[in-house]
């Protein structure tokens, strides 16, 4: 009766940290800089939203149930940001991005363990400070390849695809590429309105990007787990590195506090649930 009552709790736990794990990475797809895909790699599930998407009918029952509180939390993510990204990043986005790098920062030790679980060689090292070089030139001269475009089903489906190649590939943020073609804002509002013609044809493109390339990832990791994930722990550093607040005009001390208190607040969030990850394993 004792462990009934005790395998509920844990379950009813297990249960809320994946919902809480699904809003944050659904904020990935809203909030610039952030990568949905490096959220999932730092919480522990992405290789196995990967194997799911590749193996649709595999354990087909018991991946859905373990993925319905990702998806709530996800949706619910992404609704929640839209109401308020426009205010948050508009009056206190540096702050707030301080919180995403503290979170960041907490589970880069266990993502570095995750990492290492198939063994770490010195290539696979070198594999990671490559990728994070090319990230982060990449990132950083990113916005030059893009100008504003049209406002149009194909355009949105495309930018569908980018959200689901941000799921597909951690550290591609894909929000940012969004700010770059000018259609972040027109996004953001379209999910806050419910405006069916902007989030179908983005929902469109992000099913058909993520069925698409899911397989090619598994293969991969079946083949190279250890490169594979230090090329993602390489990209993670980079758009972590991208997202460090620069501008601080007209900032007070209180504002600097502000900044350390939730970078610190956000490195306890990432530890704690890293540990629940590896405690629910």
């Amino acid at each position: 009766m004792e462990n009934r009552s005790h395998n509920t709790k844990s379950g009813g736990t297990d249960w809320i940290l994946r919902f809480v794990k699904g809003m944050f990475i659904g904020s990935g797809f809203i909030l610039p800089g952030v990568s949905g895909g490096a959220l999932a790699a730092i919480f522990g599930i992405y290789e196995r939203i990967i194997s799911f998407l590749a193996h649709i009918t595999k354990n087909f029952k018991e991946n859905v149930l373990y993925f319905i509180p990702v998806g709530l939390g996800g949706i619910t993510g992404v609704f929640l940001l839209s109401f308020a990204v426009s205010f948050l990043l508009g009056t206190y986005e540096t702050i707030i991005l301080w919180f995403f790098v503290g979170c960041i920062i907490g589970t880069v030790p266990a993502l570095w363990k995750e990492a290492g679980k198939k063994g770490r060689s010195n290539r696979d090292v070198v594999i990671m400070i490559v990728s994070f070089i090319a990230g982060f030139l990449f990132l950083w001269q990113g916005s030059s390849l893009f100008s504003e475009v049209p406002q149009n089903f194909w355009t949105w489906v495309i930018a569908g695809g980018l959200i689901g190649l941000g799921m597909i590939v951690p550290g591609l943020s894909p929000s940012n590429f969004l700010v770059y073609m000018g259609m972040y804002k027109a996004m953001s509002d379209g999910i806050k309105t419910v405006d069916l013609g902007v989030i179908i044809p983005i929902a469109i493109g992000g099913l058909v990007t993520v069925l698409g390339l899911s397989r090619v990832m598994d293969y991969i990791f079946s083949k190279a787990y250890a490169q594979l994930f230090h090329f993602i722990l390489g990209v993670v550093f980079a758009s972590t590195v991208m997202i460090i607040p620069t501008n601080y005009a007209g900032f007070t001390a209180m504002n600097f506090v502000m900044c350390g208190v939730l970078c610190l607040a956000g490195i306890a969030l990432g530890a704690w649930m890293s540990r629940l990850e590896e405690q629910y394993k």
